[in-house]
């Protein structure tokens, strides 16, 4: 009996995706529990299993949008897996038969792949086996197989670009040269065609407007250094800046309330919790998980938080709850370099905290001049629920809580 394998409904306001990839062929025996095919949809990437063993027939190809609920494969459970029948004719087979499969590298196999090197193979149908592994006992890293890819495409003739930014497999219809090779055409991936909506919304119902400031990063700098390696040992997790801006962040918000709120119609929803955004960016895009009930968390959680939810952006695992009901968020462009910029808000929260590079600048000091770490900071924020008043009075008092980090609640 053949069994329709159907989109699943992957959460609210989501009507379709893209099969980005197949992780089973047609054709193919699958177990109850083996990943099928990867959906991309505008918010996250979701692995689809199938729901019973049989065998395998794909109806759409790789890149296609299909709706939630469509029909994209069949599984026949009424077919056994050849594997069944292999036991007796390996167990009465020479040694040498078995021996010869170890010719081949096995931590190049496809389970032996990490998830985000595993998703590049498939994503840009690289062979691994063929890919010099740089990692442990050969294995393969990320950069070897990004380090591929454009020696890969252009070996089959196809045009080269950065995997996972637009469609994860090119095709004839997604993917499309200029008679003159000048440029290609590609179709936006749903979560950028997401993003860039989210941006032009934010755009036009918002009074958007930026404040800014700059913090002396010399005492946080310091704490953090003196704390580290017994931070490290205790938590097994690193101590970073953003826990500090997150637990700065929360003190501002207790002390100027409406930039932790939002407009709905025609009202103002002042949040008494805080769940706060960190931006993460990603070969898809901007993404921003939620670390819910920051000031309840100590500086360990949320590393941890921080560090997990990183983990699974970059794997493409994030789930849908883990991006919704932030009240605030806070973006580091310092990361990338950026030294100054004006962040957009998050719809439908009512600020956003820009940080930025650390560099050593000259400044006044008690009269003198000294050269101090120094970082800009930005709060982009509403000005319909906002005023500037409030606006500069909670950016003073995040920059008064890193310049003097004792006014957090440290637990380290």
């Amino acid at each position: 009996m053949a069994i329709e394998v159907k989109i699943p409904a992957v959460g609210e306001s989501i009507s379709s995706g893209v099969v980005s990839v197949w992780h089973k062929k047609s054709g193919d025996f699958v177990n109850a529990g083996d990943a099928l095919f990867t959906l991309e949809t505008d918010k996250v990437s979701t692995e689809i299993t199938a729901e019973t063993p049989g065998v395998l027939d794909t109806m759409v190809p790789e890149g296609q949008e299909v709706k939630i609920g469509e029909v994209v494969a069949t599984i026949d459970d009424s077919k056994t897996a050849p594997a069944e029948s292999e036991p007796p004719e390996k167990k009465g087979a020479p040694k040498k038969t078995e021996q010869k499969p170890a010719a081949a590298p096995k931590e190049k196999s496809p389970t032996a792949l990490s998830p985000a090197v595993r998703r590049i193979v498939e994503e840009e149908h690289l062979e691994a086996e063929k890919i010099s592994g740089t990692g442990k006992d050969g294995r393969l890293t990320k950069g070897d197989v990004l380090a591929a890819v454009p020696q890969n495409r252009k070996s089959v003739g196809e045009a080269v670009s950065f995997p996972g930014t637009a469609t994860p497999s090119p095709t004839a219809e997604q993917d499309r040269r200029s008679a003159d090779g000048r440029f290609t055409r590609k179709k936006m991936s749903p979560l950028r065609r997401k993003i860039a909506a989210q941006l032009v919304m934010a755009q036009h119902t918002a009074a958007i407007l930026t404040t800014f400031n700059e913090c002396d990063m010399s005492a946080v700098q310091e704490l953090r250094a003196k704390s580290q390696e017994a931070f490290t040992k205790k938590n097994g997790v690193k101590l970073g800046f953003m826990s500090f801006f997150i637990k700065a962040s929360v003190e501002a918000l207790r002390a100027v309330p409406p930039v932790n709120g939002r407009i709905e119609d025609e009202d103002f929803i002042q949040n008494n919790f805080y769940d706060i955004g960190v931006a993460v960016g990603t070969d898809r895009g901007l993404v921003v998980p939620v670390v819910r009930d920051a000031d309840k968390k100590s500086f360990a959680d949320l590393e941890r938080d921080i560090a997990d939810y990183a983990a699974k952006a970059r794997e493409g695992k994030l789930k849908i709850e883990d991006l919704q009901g932030g009240t605030f968020t806070i973006s580091n462009g310092g990361v990338y370099g950026s030294l100054l910029s004006t962040p957009i808000l998050n719809p439908p929260q009512s600020g956003i905290l820009g940080m930025h590079k650390i560099m050593e600048r000259p400044v006044a000091v008690n009269g003198k001049v000294e050269v101090r770490p120094m970082m800009y900071l930005a709060l982009s924020y509403d000005h319909r629920a906002i005023d500037g008043k409030e606006a500069v009075t909670f950016l003073i008092k995040v920059k008064e809580c890193i310049e003097d980090p004792k006014k957090l609640p440290l637990d380290f």
